[in-house]
């Protein structure tokens, strides 16, 4: 991609509009300013991947005047040429020997609520706090919320993208899988083939072979694989844009236990089903209860402990959570895992698949196969 295809990529991504809707969000909920330090909250509104340390990076978005970007003169000409450059906004800055807090603080005057990012170091939170000391600090994270979980036609084509890649690697994966190699070293290659299809970092690699695979957030280990064992495989990474990637196969070196693949069946009924029911206006925890339903009515639903979904974006994990509880209605651009699982205990299986609540219904991300893969090696 040249250099005016990538600045029009980041622009729709990161859209100038969007620091307006961000302050009117702001005074909406009666906040006086949003403070946003690196993470995916900053991120979100300039397009700003800003390094995480101790000196002071933060947008200011005032609920009524005009935000600033304000950064260590050092990094200056990083947050220049990243897409906050392009967005209009005033980019401060402040030397090594300057309070940034008081400087924020000097800026904002005498606010009576202020929300921090979500993922502010709390030794920042507490500096900002003492420069403001007549300010209630609160999380910015209910306030940006809704502007996040609606993904904008620009963010879809990039969950696309990450799903494209992901699923160009799980289709490399029984090239990989073979009885006697480790799940360490399945996952090594995996990693590098995360990387080697076009994502900047890789986020986790789990590879949970039979026991193991009743474990959702097993680490690898240095079990070897054998003939027979089913093989979880969930693999996810971030994308040049930022965005996330994450789905979950599942693998069988050789012909699989009798008893795993009664069960397997119902849990693709069960994915199905769920993806099926999305649609605007559906409550999350309806999602949650058709896939739950399916795998209760089969007598597995002790064995389905966790939630069907997450939402995914700047963040792997992100609203709106799909699980009982949640009653706020899934709106058209909604991004999020469907993930049923069963873990009996001699193995485990779970299907993944990223899913964008669409005008009409559900948006698959990942397209490859859910049937279970049998390698014959």
């Amino acid at each position: 991609m040249d250099n005016d295809a990538t600045a029009v990529a980041a622009t729709a991504l990161y859209p100038p509009e969007r620091i307006g809707a961000v302050a009117r969000a702001a005074e909406a909920a009666g906040l006086d300013a949003l403070v946003l330090t690196p993470g995916p909250d900053l991120r979100y509104v300039t397009g700003y991947d800003a390094h995480v340390s101790e000196r002071l990076t933060c947008l200011v978005v005032p609920a009524r005047g005009e935000a600033f970007l304000l950064v260590p003169r050092l990094e200056l000409a990083v947050a220049r040429t990243s897409p906050a450059g392009a967005l209009g906004v005033e980019i401060a800055t402040w030397e090594e020997t300057d309070d940034p807090f008081a400087a924020v603080a000097a800026r904002l005057g005498t606010p009576g609520r202020v929300a921090v990012a979500d993922q502010m170091w709390a030794a920042m939170a507490f500096r900002l706090r003492d420069a403001l000391p007549g300010a209630a600090l609160s999380a910015a994270g209910e306030v940006l919320r809704g502007l996040r979980m609606r993904k904008s036609a620009a963010e879809i084509e990039a969950l696309r993208e990450a799903g494209a890649a992901i699923d160009r690697v799980h289709r490399i994966v029984p090239h990989l899988l073979k009885a006697g190699r480790t799940e360490r070293e399945v996952g090594r290659d995996i990693a590098e083939a995360i990387l080697a299809e076009g994502h900047v970092t890789v986020d986790f690699t789990i590879v949970g072979s039979g026991p193991n695979g009743a474990s959702p957030h097993h680490e690898l280990s240095d079990r070897v694989i054998g003939r027979g064992e089913p093989v979880v495989v969930d693999i996810g990474g971030t994308m040049p844009s930022g965005y996330r990637s994450d789905s979950t196969r599942v693998y069988c070196v050789g012909a699989p236990p009798a008893e795993f693949t009664d069960y397997y069946v119902v849990l693709r009924a069960a994915q199905e089903a769920a993806v099926r029911t999305v649609a605007p206006g559906v409550l999350p925890e309806a999602v949650d209860a058709v896939a739950r339903d399916v795998i209760a009515s089969a007598g597995y639903g002790e064995f389905f402990v966790h939630r069907t979904g997450h939402g995914i974006g700047l963040e792997t994990h992100e609203h709106p959570y799909i699980v009982a509880g949640n009653t706020e209605p899934l709106t058209e651009g909604a991004a999020f895992s469907i993930e049923p699982g069963i873990y009996p205990g001699p193995h485990g299986a779970r299907i993944e698949d990223i899913v964008v609540c669409g005008p009409n219904g559900p948006d698959r991300m990942n397209l490859t196969t859910r049937d279970l893969v049998i390698i014959d090696a």
